[in-house]
């Protein structure tokens, strides 16, 4: 049986080093590779196989940097599971790393429960990925829950990649009307491009600051 492949992302080589070694002493387990920043983290995803991610929240100190690389990974990899660590266990970074699509979050000084939560995320996932589909859902009925019938028929077409040309055509809808509706879209969601709403959209809410 292949062994459990594990990404670690953390700014601290110490502690990379450390997990490293005692991941490694698990039978069935082998870190694959390790990123310091959130720039090395995404480059890495895309060659790096890997089953589950072992995410620091703060890969910069004073930022919750963790989360958006988090997102960014699971865009590239949606079947990784990722497991936040952290030294905060305040309710509203738990939520956040779980709206980024964590499976599970993990206080460093717990460390010896990794190997557990890591079989668990692979070999239980069914009950926690169902909780947080309806979580997902939940986070995108909350983000469109502002916008007209006709506003959300709108911002659906252009989630899918239909032009402005093609939405006017489908919808019968003449260029000031969808030009109109398109801006009080971004103005609801906060955004400035349809590109950003629908990533806003889709990432549950979680955003870059740009």
């Amino acid at each position: 049986m292949s062994p459990i492949q594990i990404f670690l992302v953390e700014d601290d080589p110490d502690w990379i080093k450390a997990m490293t070694v005692f991941l490694n002493g698990q039978e069935d387990m082998l870190v694959a590779g390790a990123a310091q920043t959130p720039e090395q983290a995404a480059a890495m995803a895309r060659v790096l196989s890997f089953d589950v991610v072992l995410m620091d929240i703060q890969l910069t100190p004073g930022q919750l940097d963790g989360i958006y690389t988090a997102a960014d990974i699971l865009e590239i990899r949606p079947q990784a599971k990722v497991i936040m660590l952290t030294s905060m266990d305040d309710e509203q970074t738990i939520t956040q790393a779980f709206t980024a699509g964590a499976v599970q979050y993990i206080e460093k000084a717990r460390f010896k429960e990794l190997p557990g939560a890591i079989r668990g995320a692979l070999l239980h996932a069914g009950p926690m990925e169902a909780l947080l589909k309806e979580f997902s859902r939940l986070k995108r009925e909350e983000q469109l829950r502002g916008l007209t019938h006709a506003e959300r028929e709108v911002f659906e077409l252009m989630e899918k990649g239909y032009t402005h040309a093609q939405i006017e055509h489908k919808l019968f809808k003449s260029e000031s009307t969808l030009k109109n509706q398109i801006n009080k879209i971004l103005k609801k969601l906060g955004v400035k491009s349809g590109k950003e709403a629908v990533e806003k959209v889709r990432r549950k809410g979680i955003i870059k600051d740009r």
